[in-house]
Protein backbone atom coordinates (compact mmCIF):
# COMPACT_ATOMS: atom_id res chain seq x y z
CA UNK A 1 0.00 0.00 0.00
CA UNK A 2 1.44 3.45 -0.90
CA UNK A 3 2.69 5.44 2.10
CA UNK A 4 0.11 8.19 1.57
CA UNK A 5 -2.79 5.74 1.58
CA UNK A 6 -1.30 3.96 4.56
CA UNK A 7 -1.21 7.22 6.52
CA UNK A 8 -4.77 7.98 5.51
CA UNK A 9 -5.99 4.57 6.59
CA UNK A 10 -4.18 4.87 9.92
CA UNK A 11 -4.92 8.46 10.85
CA UNK A 12 -7.94 9.45 8.80
CA UNK A 13 -7.61 12.90 7.26
CA UNK A 14 -3.97 13.94 7.10
CA UNK A 15 -3.23 17.34 8.68
CA UNK A 16 -0.68 18.16 5.98
CA UNK A 17 -3.18 19.22 3.31
CA UNK A 18 -5.01 21.71 5.57
CA UNK A 19 -1.68 23.16 6.72
CA UNK A 20 -0.70 23.69 3.08
CA UNK A 21 -4.10 25.27 2.40
CA UNK A 22 -3.44 27.61 5.32
CA UNK A 23 -0.09 28.88 4.00
CA UNK A 24 -1.68 29.32 0.56
CA UNK A 25 -4.38 31.53 2.12
CA UNK A 26 -1.74 33.43 4.09
CA UNK A 27 0.26 34.10 0.94
CA UNK A 28 -2.87 35.21 -0.90
CA UNK A 29 -3.38 37.72 1.89
CA UNK A 30 0.22 39.02 1.75
CA UNK A 31 0.10 39.31 -2.04
CA UNK A 32 -2.66 41.89 -1.80
CA UNK A 33 -0.20 44.31 -0.21
CA UNK A 34 1.35 45.00 -3.62
CA UNK A 35 -1.80 46.52 -5.20
CA UNK A 36 -2.64 48.11 -1.85
CA UNK A 37 0.68 49.97 -1.71
CA UNK A 38 0.29 51.00 -5.35
CA UNK A 39 -3.15 52.44 -4.57
CA UNK A 40 -1.76 54.25 -1.53
CA UNK A 41 1.06 55.74 -3.60
CA UNK A 42 -1.55 57.05 -6.04
CA UNK A 43 -3.60 58.47 -3.14
CA UNK A 44 -6.46 56.29 -4.42
CA UNK A 45 -7.88 55.59 -0.98
CA UNK A 46 -11.17 54.26 -2.30
CA UNK A 47 -9.30 51.47 -4.10
CA UNK A 48 -6.99 51.03 -1.11
CA UNK A 49 -10.02 50.58 1.16
CA UNK A 50 -11.40 47.81 -1.10
CA UNK A 51 -8.08 45.99 -1.08
CA UNK A 52 -7.71 46.42 2.68
CA UNK A 53 -11.15 44.82 3.09
CA UNK A 54 -9.97 41.90 0.92
CA UNK A 55 -6.86 41.54 3.06
CA UNK A 56 -8.96 41.54 6.23
CA UNK A 57 -11.30 38.89 4.76
CA UNK A 58 -8.39 36.69 3.69
CA UNK A 59 -6.80 37.04 7.12
CA UNK A 60 -10.11 36.02 8.65
CA UNK A 61 -10.32 32.97 6.38
CA UNK A 62 -6.76 32.02 7.35
CA UNK A 63 -7.76 32.39 10.98
CA UNK A 64 -10.71 30.02 10.52
CA UNK A 65 -8.44 27.46 8.85
CA UNK A 66 -5.96 27.80 11.72
CA UNK A 67 -8.65 27.11 14.31
CA UNK A 68 -10.02 24.14 12.35
CA UNK A 69 -6.56 22.60 12.08
CA UNK A 70 -5.88 23.10 15.79
CA UNK A 71 -9.18 21.46 16.71
CA UNK A 72 -8.81 18.57 14.27
CA UNK A 73 -5.23 17.57 15.10
CA UNK A 74 -5.48 14.34 17.10
CA UNK A 75 -3.91 14.46 20.56
CA UNK A 76 -3.44 10.78 21.23
CA UNK A 77 -2.86 9.19 17.81
CA UNK A 78 0.52 8.99 16.15
CA UNK A 79 1.14 11.72 13.58
CA UNK A 80 3.69 11.67 10.77
CA UNK A 81 5.45 14.61 12.48
CA UNK A 82 5.26 15.90 16.08
CA UNK A 83 1.92 17.56 16.83
CA UNK A 84 3.63 20.49 18.57
CA UNK A 85 5.75 21.16 15.48
CA UNK A 86 2.66 21.31 13.28
CA UNK A 87 0.95 23.67 15.72
CA UNK A 88 4.05 25.89 15.77
CA UNK A 89 4.10 26.04 11.96
CA UNK A 90 0.45 27.06 11.85
CA UNK A 91 1.10 29.79 14.41
CA UNK A 92 4.07 31.18 12.49
CA UNK A 93 2.23 31.05 9.17
CA UNK A 94 -0.73 32.88 10.67
CA UNK A 95 1.47 35.74 11.88
CA UNK A 96 2.33 36.58 8.26
CA UNK A 97 -1.33 37.22 7.47
CA UNK A 98 -1.74 39.16 10.71
CA UNK A 99 1.12 41.47 9.81
CA UNK A 100 -0.24 42.04 6.29
CA UNK A 101 -3.52 43.09 7.87
CA UNK A 102 -1.67 45.38 10.31
CA UNK A 103 0.20 47.13 7.50
CA UNK A 104 -2.88 47.77 5.37
CA UNK A 105 -4.96 48.79 8.38
CA UNK A 106 -2.49 51.37 9.67
CA UNK A 107 -1.77 52.86 6.26
CA UNK A 108 -5.45 53.12 5.38
CA UNK A 109 -6.43 54.48 8.78
CA UNK A 110 -3.90 57.29 8.54
CA UNK A 111 -4.09 57.57 4.73
CA UNK A 112 -0.34 57.48 4.75
CA UNK A 113 1.33 58.90 1.69
CA UNK A 114 4.68 57.49 0.64
CA UNK A 115 7.04 60.34 -0.32
CA UNK A 116 7.70 60.32 -4.07
CA UNK A 117 11.45 60.01 -3.45
CA UNK A 118 10.89 56.73 -1.56
CA UNK A 119 8.37 55.11 -3.89
CA UNK A 120 10.74 53.13 -6.19
CA UNK A 121 12.51 51.54 -3.24
CA UNK A 122 9.21 51.03 -1.46
CA UNK A 123 7.80 49.07 -4.41
CA UNK A 124 10.90 46.88 -4.47
CA UNK A 125 10.68 46.41 -0.72
CA UNK A 126 7.06 45.26 -0.61
CA UNK A 127 7.51 43.04 -3.67
CA UNK A 128 10.60 41.34 -2.19
CA UNK A 129 8.84 40.89 1.16
CA UNK A 130 5.91 39.20 -0.57
CA UNK A 131 8.49 37.01 -2.34
CA UNK A 132 9.41 35.56 1.07
CA UNK A 133 5.79 34.54 1.55
CA UNK A 134 5.74 32.97 -1.93
CA UNK A 135 8.91 31.02 -1.16
CA UNK A 136 7.51 29.84 2.19
CA UNK A 137 4.45 28.57 0.31
CA UNK A 138 6.69 26.81 -2.20
CA UNK A 139 8.67 25.07 0.55
CA UNK A 140 5.58 24.07 2.53
CA UNK A 141 4.05 22.61 -0.63
CA UNK A 142 6.72 19.92 -0.37
CA UNK A 143 5.70 18.86 3.14
CA UNK A 144 3.43 16.05 1.96
CA UNK A 145 6.26 14.72 -0.23
CA UNK A 146 8.59 14.85 2.76
CA UNK A 147 6.12 12.85 4.84
CA UNK A 148 5.68 10.27 2.08
CA UNK A 149 9.44 9.82 1.75
CA UNK A 150 9.96 9.70 5.51
CA UNK A 151 12.01 12.92 5.48
CA UNK A 152 14.81 11.27 3.55
CA UNK A 153 16.38 11.11 0.11
CA UNK A 154 16.43 13.67 -2.68
CA UNK A 155 13.28 15.41 -1.44
CA UNK A 156 15.17 16.63 1.62
CA UNK A 157 17.85 18.22 -0.60
CA UNK A 158 15.16 19.96 -2.65
CA UNK A 159 13.48 21.44 0.42
CA UNK A 160 16.78 22.47 2.02
CA UNK A 161 17.62 24.41 -1.15
CA UNK A 162 14.20 26.09 -1.01
CA UNK A 163 14.84 27.12 2.59
CA UNK A 164 18.26 28.52 1.62
CA UNK A 165 16.58 30.55 -1.12
CA UNK A 166 13.98 31.76 1.39
CA UNK A 167 16.75 32.97 3.70
CA UNK A 168 18.44 34.74 0.78
CA UNK A 169 15.21 36.54 -0.16
CA UNK A 170 14.70 37.62 3.45
CA UNK A 171 18.29 38.91 3.48
CA UNK A 172 17.47 41.01 0.40
CA UNK A 173 14.59 42.64 2.28
CA UNK A 174 16.98 43.53 5.11
CA UNK A 175 19.26 45.32 2.64
CA UNK A 176 16.38 47.21 1.03
CA UNK A 177 15.11 48.18 4.48
CA UNK A 178 18.49 49.67 5.38
CA UNK A 179 18.49 51.69 2.13
CA UNK A 180 14.94 52.98 2.66
CA UNK A 181 15.60 53.96 6.25
CA UNK A 182 18.74 55.83 5.18
CA UNK A 183 16.82 57.68 2.46
CA UNK A 184 13.98 58.52 4.84
CA UNK A 185 16.53 59.88 7.30
CA UNK A 186 17.68 62.32 4.63
CA UNK A 187 14.08 63.43 4.03
CA UNK A 188 13.00 63.69 7.67
CA UNK A 189 13.32 67.47 7.98
CA UNK A 190 11.01 67.98 4.99
CA UNK A 191 8.20 65.84 6.43
CA UNK A 192 5.79 66.16 9.38
CA UNK A 193 7.42 64.38 12.36
CA UNK A 194 4.35 62.22 13.03
CA UNK A 195 4.32 61.04 9.42
CA UNK A 196 7.99 60.15 9.70
CA UNK A 197 7.32 58.16 12.87
CA UNK A 198 4.61 56.09 11.19
CA UNK A 199 6.65 55.64 8.02
CA UNK A 200 9.41 54.05 10.10
CA UNK A 201 6.80 51.79 11.70
CA UNK A 202 5.46 50.64 8.33
CA UNK A 203 9.01 50.03 7.09
CA UNK A 204 9.65 47.89 10.18
CA UNK A 205 6.38 45.98 9.75
CA UNK A 206 7.08 45.15 6.11
CA UNK A 207 10.47 43.81 7.17
CA UNK A 208 8.75 41.91 9.96
CA UNK A 209 6.39 40.29 7.46
CA UNK A 210 9.41 38.97 5.54
CA UNK A 211 11.01 37.82 8.78
CA UNK A 212 7.85 35.96 9.82
CA UNK A 213 7.66 34.25 6.43
CA UNK A 214 11.29 33.17 6.74
CA UNK A 215 10.49 31.60 10.13
CA UNK A 216 8.15 29.20 8.34
CA UNK A 217 11.25 27.88 6.60
CA UNK A 218 13.09 27.71 9.92
CA UNK A 219 10.36 25.53 11.41
CA UNK A 220 10.36 23.34 8.32
CA UNK A 221 14.12 23.00 8.74
CA UNK A 222 13.58 21.78 12.30
CA UNK A 223 11.38 19.00 10.95
CA UNK A 224 14.17 17.99 8.56
CA UNK A 225 16.65 17.88 11.44
CA UNK A 226 14.57 15.45 13.53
Amino acid sequence: MPAKNLLSSMFGRSPIGPIQQHIAKVHECATQLVPFINAAMSDNWEEAAKIQADIANLEGEADVLKKEIRLSLPKSLFLPVPRTDLLDIITVQDKVANRAKDIAGLMLGRQMSIPTELQPEFKDYIARSVDTSAQALKAMSELDELVETGFSGREVDIVEKMIEDLDAIESDTDKIQVAIRAKLFQLEKQLPPVDVMFLYKIIDWIGDLADRASRVGSHLQLLLAR
